[in-house]
């Protein structure tokens, strides 16, 4: 009997939906042993998010400060796992703070050490830098990681912005307006999101995990936009100067939290478009860099 383990945080139920999805084939097998587990904290945050919950989560969710989460059960660290199929969302383009503080817990140093791990992420479009900071998480914990599949919000840039928030705010996933495309990574994506536990399993079953990216990549398992990882670079750069000087200040904190918000609606709606313009008037130049970074991000390395 092998063991499988299935870590996932979900504020609104999709990721956990997707998280379930995804390990139904495994479910299926009476060889397999399947073990769910949900990252809890020990101060939880909100959903639907209130205003100044959300843009307070800014600073340590950027800067990767982890929070106290709540204990794993003695049963499953007991246990050696085969197999882990590792679950989050992107909060301001990193890994959540509980996906965060899990991966930076001792007990995730055992749980991951010589362990297989597939990434999951459920996400609005920009995942790119976030997976490569929980990259880097694992190979902390001495983990392999195998495989990652991105399901992202499908409709453009913009229109996602104000469905997204909208869902975040309200905690009813529904079409905003009665016009806007509902938010979020689409039901007919998470049903068959099935698929990409099929080839997991496969590769598991088969002992041949190594090729299991390019067995993903086949199926869609992750897509890539050259402007996406543009603006995604961009924002880490300004929200790294942001983060870092708002968790400095300690009484006025929230203040600038509030003009972090009005500097955020501008970003999004004037500087997104221009980025967007120079990197179309600039693709030409950049076509071969373009296409390495394209390979990069579809792969694990």
């Amino acid at each position: 009997m092998k063991n499988v383990l299935v870590i996932y945080y979900s504020q609104s139920g999709q990721l956990e939906t997707i998280a379930r999805n995804i390990a139904k084939p495994f479910l299926d097998s009476e060889k397999i042993n399947v073990v769910f587990h949900e990252i809890k904290m020990e101060q939880s945050f909100p959903f639907p998010w209130n205003n100044d919950a959300f843009f307070n989560a800014f600073p340590e969710s950027f800067l990767q400060i982890p929070a106290p989460i709540k204990p794993i059960p003695n049963e499953i660290m007991e246990m050696k796992f085969d197999l882990i199929l590792l679950n989050y969302q992107v909060w301001y383009l990193t890994p959540s703070i509980p996906v965060n503080s899990f991966l930076k817990s001792p007990e995730a140093k055992i749980l991951f050490k010589d362990t297989p791990v597939v990434t999951i992420n459920g996400s609005r479009n920009m995942w790119f830098m976030a997976q490569e900071k929980v990259k880097i998480l694992l190979r902390q914990n001495n983990a392999l990681l195998k495989g990652n599949i991105a399901l992202v919000d499908r409709v453009g840039n913009l229109i996602s912005v104000i469905t997204i928030v909208e869902w975040m705010f309200s905690g009813v996933k529904k079409r905003y307006l009665g016009i806007f495309p509902l938010p979020g990574v689409s039901d007919k994506d998470i049903r068959e999101s099935t698929k990409f536990g099929e080839v997991i399993l496969a590769g598991f079953n088969e002992n041949d995990l190594d090729n299991l990216q390019t067995k993903l990549v086949a199926i869609n398992a992750v897509k890539v936009s050259s402007y996406l990882i543009r603006v995604d670079k961009t924002a880490n750069k300004i929200f790294s100067k942001w983060s870092n000087f708002i968790i400095t200040k300690r009484e006025s904190r929230k203040f600038w939290t509030k003009i972090f918000k009005v500097y955020l609606i501008l970003a999004i709606w004037v500087v997104s478009p221009i980025v967007y313009i120079l990197h179309v008037l600039t693709y030409p130049l950049k076509i071969k860099k373009i296409k390495q970074e394209l390979e990069y991000y579809k792969g694990v390395n």
